[in-house]
């Protein structure tokens, strides 16, 4: 049952509320646009930052030996186990003997012979020579004595050679490190005849110390050079190697030779580090265990040896387009500037700046998606950073 009135009343309150939100909706909207977007800053300010570079480079053993054989023999025995740690003057190879040893005990009879020829020669020399005091003396036998004994002179230095040399063919029967290092794999077992012809029958690198070889490029050197002038050049540049697992080697390194020359082919100089390697422990055949390996491909850090003041700021503050990257500064009338940056090396979850920023200046940091160039922001400090926090 309806009640007479009502429905005319009700339609009347509903048409003045309808009317209200028209005419308060304009208002409404202008309001909601122009509020400014809330957004987090930070106020950038320079820090000592140690400057480096990366570059690729290759591990090399300082020292290495190939044992080869210096003599035909049969080989009698391998001395080492492969991949072992070995000391200078650890014998590798044992080649067959006898045959030398004959061969050294001829060359002594044979020495031994002429000596005694010599003897003989050298007494009818001073007899021969000691009748020319008298009628019985002749000149000719003293020629004679003299060139007897000068033949045997020359047959004395050529047998003493003969012994030198059968000595020293003996002495490559042995064949021994002339190095501390780790040797490797062994091409040859007992039994075979080996020469110098068979090639390299194992190889020795030493492990502690290590080279890292890499290159940078000429406009760098160059750079380092000046800006480095009064510290040491580039000798004083601090070396850190990065694993291939990733992993950042505990030793740090230094720069202990420069070629005399620049690469026409790749525009880059050639530097040599060199990186204590010691051992980490030992596997379960007893062998050292080291990181370094001879070789090995790593990545190179080259850190200036101080530390130079430059602006950092969060690498999410950094946006990127076909212009390149920029941020967002605060500018005194409190709207967004639109600034292009240069950008330098990452130092944790920042990286420098090298351009485009000045000491003090406030960035945006947080909701940047609401954020257009020449527009005002609502800037406050951005949760969890400090306006410090980069000091």
């Amino acid at each position: 049952m309806s009640v007479p009135g009502r429905a005319p009343a009700v339609r009347s309150a509903r048409g003045t509320l309808l009317l209200a939100l028209l005419l308060s909706g304009p208002v409404l909207a202008a309001e909601t646009k122009g509020a400014p977007p809330a957004v987090g800053t930070l106020s950038v300010s320079a820090q000592a930052v140690t400057e480096s570079e990366k570059y690729i480079g290759r591990i090399q053993a300082v020292s290495r030996y190939s044992a080869v054989a210096r003599v035909t023999a049969f080989l009698d025995s391998v001395v080492f186990t492969e991949g072992q740690d070995v000391r200078k003057g650890d014998v590798l190879y044992r080649l067959e003997t006898a045959p030398f040893e004959a061969d050294l005990a001829a060359k002594k009879g044979a020495l031994a012979n002429i000596q005694a020829q010599l003897k003989l020669a050298d007494l009818n020399l001073g007899r021969s020579t000691s009748l020319m005091r008298s009628p019985a003396g002749l000149q000719q036998k003293v020629d004679e004595d003299q060139s007897q004994e000068g033949s045997l002179q020359g047959q004395l230095q050529g047998a003493q050679a003969d012994l030198k040399t059968a000595q020293i063919n003996l002495s490559y029967t042995t064949i021994t490190s002339p190095i501390d290092g780790k040797v490797g794999r062994t091409a040859i077992t007992a039994g075979n005849l080996v020469s110098p012809d068979t090639g390299v029958l194992t190889t020795v690198v030493s492990q502690d110390p290590m080279y890292l070889l890499f290159t940078i490029p000429t406009r760098t050197v160059i750079d380092l050079r000046h800006r480095l002038a009064s510290v040491g050049g580039l000798d004083s540049l601090k070396l850190r190697i990065v694993l291939p697992d990733g992993r950042t080697y505990g030793e740090t390194g230094r720069v202990d030779f420069t070629d005399n020359t620049i690469s026409s082919s790749t525009d880059s100089f050639a530097i040599r580090g060199v990186f204590a390697n010691p051992s980490r422990g030992e596997n379960k055949a007893g062998h050292a265990v080291r990181e370094l390996i001879d070789g090995e491909f790593v990545t190179v850090i080259v850190e200036n040896p101080e530390p130079v003041r430059l602006v950092t700021i969060p690498r999410a503050a950094v946006l990127t387009d076909q212009r390149g990257d920029y941020v967002y500064v605060v500018a005194a009338d409190g709207k967004a500037e639109r600034r292009n940056v240069g950008l330098g090396q990452p130092v944790g979850s920042r990286t420098t700046v090298t351009s485009g920023l000045k000491d003090g200046e406030t960035i945006v940091t947080d909701n940047l998606q609401r954020v257009r160039a020449g527009e005002p922001v609502a800037a406050s400090p951005a949760p969890g950073a400090p306006q410090d926090a980069n000091r």
